[in-house]
Formats: structure tokens, C-alpha cells, sequence
């Protein structure tokens, strides 16, 4: 038993050397990455204006006036105190506004005069100084065929129009550009995927803000009102059909812009579908309208309307392409298909070591 004892400690001893060797040159292979300084990302905290690996610090300088900050205009596409609807720049929107302020309120107006006029008839006509012995009629028949069939023309007259809005809003035309929204606590994102686009949109905050972060970029007049400025803004072309493809992925969310007539909930695990064809160019805001949380007021929606060569230029800064356009990245990938093998081979280097073709390495293997 002494003598198994010595052999397995002479063994150990052995094997030292090789196991110190090892551990030794463990370090020497894993320093170029230990002295690679680690990346350290701040998050911001939730309903910020501010992505945690973009702070607007490190963006470009904002131009206003330029693609995707279009300066807007007061009174259009934003609340300015006015009694009724935003000025409609939609098509339906149009139509919508029309049936509302040339129908619907007119009719509103007569029946309520018409009702009014017969309660001051009936006060003074039947009155008990006027009637001091009271009339013993309980039916009529044409008063009951009047304020039976009266009504019912009323609401055919509501209608016939109603449907006609309906069907105008929901079969909508064929689509020129897709975007896909989709509401988060309590932020927008939007996706044009015929593009390659995608982005996150915040608020921007006020200069005064005490929750602002310092590397977050305030609000302007430029930007737009209050509450209703983003940091990123959608950007659609004029005169062109856009369906909007609503969705969320926490809980539910309105996407309601009010210049467009659009407002579609969004569902998480569903996908709703609107549409807005804008001829006007200008920035319209919009709001999320259903309560989602705490910072349900903080997700505003800001649309930039632009000529078709302005929306080319921002899709290409966003790093996107026009449909049938070589992305970038794949065209610097194709790039190098076309170099040809004789020079590719490195410099010196002998057919026989490196072959020219698939078929010279097989036959070589």
C-alpha cells in the first residue's frame, strides 16, 4: 500500500508542469478580449423620448424645414380652439365632415325647433284658462300615422347617407404604400416594410421637464404643440393611398389622427386595417385615444405629408430603398461576385495551392 501511495504521488508531480503550461496560456489567448472595454448601455426610464441605444445627442442636427421636420402649420392638422371638427384632408374625411355640418346638424336643428314650437303651442292652446272644461279625445288617427311615419323617414334620411360613408371607408382602394403601427406603453412604432424602414416615434419633452434627461433633445415650436411633438415622425407621400395596418403588443391602444378621420383600436395579437389618402402637404397630429396606463397622454402621433421625391429622400435616410431598388447593403454585398478569380488569389500565391475552381479541388482532394 506505501508503495501505490509513492507511485500516485510521483504521478502528480509528473503532471504539474503540463496543468501550470495550460493555465499559463489560457490568459495569453483571452487578453485581446479582456482589454476590450466593455459597452455599457443607460436605459431610460419607460415613456422617455428617448431609444436606450440612440440618444439624441448622437443623432444629426435636426434642420427645420427639412424631410421629417417639416415646420407645421398653425391651425391645420392640430387643436386650435375651434368649435367642431379639424379641417379635413382626407377624402372621407371630407365626405365625413360634409354629412355632419350639411345634414346631421340642420337636421338636429329642425327637430329640435319643431319640438319646441309644439310644447309652446300645447302651453298656451290647452292651457286651463283657455279650456276650462277639458277635451275627453284619447286618440287621433292622423296625429298617431303622422308621429309614426315622421320618424321613420328621419332615420332613413340618416341613413341612406350613413351607409353610403361606410361603405366609402371600409372598401378601401388598392394600397401605393403600406405602414405597420403598432402601440406600445407609451410609445409608437412603425414599420414600412416595402421599404425597409422601421423606427420608434416618442414625445418630446419640455425644456423644463425635471424628468428630461440630459441627453434628450426638448421640444420646439418647430416640432409642434405641446404633448403632440415626436422625436421621429412618420412620413407619408402626398396624393398617395396609405393602409395602415394597427396593432399592439402590451395592451390595448387608439391610433386616432383627426385631420384623417382615422381612429382604429389597436388590439394586441390582432391586426385592424385603415386607410388615408392625403393630398395636402403639412404635419398632423394625433393622440392615442384609449386608455392604456399611466402615461396614456404621453403617446402622442405626429404624420409628415410630403411631395413623392421628398418621402424617396427620407425613405434613403432612414436607410430604407424605393420598391425595385437594390437595397444598399446588398448591393455592397454583390460587389465583390464580380471580382474575378485570377484576382482574388493573393499576391505569390501558385495555382497549385490555391485553385482557381471547384472542380480544380476536387481533382486535386
Amino acid at each position: 500500500m506505501r508503495l501505490i501511495g509513492w507511485a500516485i504521488a510521483l504521478a502528480a508531480a509528473g503532471l504539474t508542469p503540463a496543468a501550470a503550461q495550460t493555465n499559463a496560456a489560457a490568459p495569453a489567448q483571452s487578453a485581446p478580449t479582456a482589454t476590450a472595454p466593455a459597452a455599457t448601455t443607460v436605459t431610460p426610464p419607460a415613456g422617455t423620448a428617448q431609444e436606450p441605444n440612440k440618444p439624441d445627442a448622437a443623432q444629426p442636427a435636426i434642420v427645420p424645414g427639412s424631410v421629417g421636420h417639416m415646420i407645421p402649420t398653425a391651425g391645420v392638422g392640430e387643436p386650435d380652439g375651434r368649435k367642431g371638427v379639424q379641417l379635413q384632408v382626407t377624402p372621407i374625411g371630407q365626405e365625413a365632415a360634409s354629412f355632419h355640418n350639411d345634414w346631421l346638424l340642420p337636421l338636429c336643428a329642425a327637430i329640435s325647433i319643431l319640438v319646441l314650437v309644439l310644447l309652446v303651442v300645447a302651453l298656451i292652446r290647452f292651457r286651463r284658462g283657455a279650456n276650462p272644461t277639458p277635451s275627453r279625445n284619447s286618440h287621433n288617427t292622423t296625429i298617431e300615422v303622422i308621429w309614426t311615419l315622421v320618424p321613420v323617414l328621419v332615420l332613413v334620411a340618416i341613413a341612406i347617407p350613413s351607409i353610403r360613408l361606410l361603405r366609402h371607408q371600409y372598401t378601401p382602394p388598392p394600397a401605393d404604400v403600406t405602414v405597420k403601427v403598432t402601440g406600445h406603453q407609451w410609445y409608437w412604432s412603425y414599420e414600412l416594410p416595402d421599404y425597409g424602414v422601421s423606427f420608434d416615434s416618442y414625445i418630446l419633452k419640455e425644456a423644463n421637464d425635471p424628468t428630461r434627461q440630459a441627453n434628450q433633445r426638448a421640444r420646439t415650436d418647430n416640432d409642434g404643440p405641446p404633448l403632440l411633438a415626436v422625436d421621429n415622425r412618420l412620413v407619408i407621400p402626398q396624393g398617395k393611398v396609405v393602409k395602415f395596418i394597427v396593432t399592439a403588443d402590451d395592451v390595448i391602444h387608439s391610433f386616432a389622427m383627426p385631420a384623417f378621420w382615422i381612429k382604429q383600436d389597436a388590439n394586441p395579437g390582432q391586426l385592424h386595417e385603415t386607410w388615408a389618402k392625403v393630398d395636402r402637404p403639412g404635419v398632423y397630429f394625433g393622440q392615442c385615444s384609449e386608455l392604456c396606463g399611466a402615461r396614456h397622454g404621453f403617446m402622442p402621433i405626429a404624420i409628415e405629408v410630403v411631395p413623392q421625391a421628398q418621402f424617396a429622400q427620407w425613405v434613403g435616410q432612414n436607410g430604407g430603398h424605393m420598391p425595385g431598388a437594390k437595397p444598399a447593403v446588398a448591393a455592397a454585398a454583390a460587389a465583390p461576385a464580380n471580382v474575378t478569380p485570377a484576382a482574388a488569389e493573393p499576391t505569390g500565391a501558385t495555382p497549385a495551392t490555391q485553385p482557381a475552381t471547384n472542380q480544380a479541388a476536387t481533382a486535386q482532394n
